[in-house]
């Protein structure tokens, strides 16, 4: 079953970028420099931050749905990142070094399955996952923080 990662559009988090730490504060949005990679990871690039480099973190409602799963996290974005666009079948690095708590939802925004994978070994469970015809798509999170990391859907 081939699958396609999906990263969240910049421009969602462009008026953000280059603005001051007040105006962001105003918008519950902190601005921290990277200290280690990995460590701040993007949900716009689908990489991690380099060391030094400015990211802003902020609350995103990862799973917008009339459900009792809808949710909302703290999420990391690279200031001016553009929109990775992964290929059918590809994991991002930045996912592929991380513990995973991978959750299968089906049309309805009710959670159908849920696991813990290393990134090294994600390809399979997705595969057993979408195999489920009652799933509708998949999002990642990162286990151990549980924040929000991108969603995945049929290709």
């Amino acid at each position: 079953m081939h699958f396609r990662v999906s990263a969240l559009p910049a421009t969602l988090f462009e008026p953000l970028f280059g603005q001051s730490d007040e105006v962001l504060r105003l918008h519950g949005v902190v601005r921290r420099i990277a200290e280690t990679t990995p460590g701040f990871p993007c949900r716009v690039s689908l990489r991690d931050a380099e060391p030094g480099e400015p990211v802003l973190l902020l609350n995103y409602e990862h799973l917008d749905a009339d459900s009792p799963y809808r949710a909302r996290h703290a999420i990391y974005v690279r200031e001016h990142a553009t929109r990775a666009m992964p290929a059918i079948d590809e994991v991002p690095e930045s996912l592929r070094r991380r513990l995973l708590s991978v959750r299968a939802y089906d049309r309805d925004a009710m959670m159908v399955e849920a696991e813990i994978v290393e990134g090294t070994a994600l390809e399979p469970l997705l595969a057993r996952q979408f195999a489920n015809p009652a799933v509708a798509f998949v999002h990642l999170h990162n286990a151990r923080p549980g924040c929000y990391a991108a969603r995945v859907d049929r290709a």
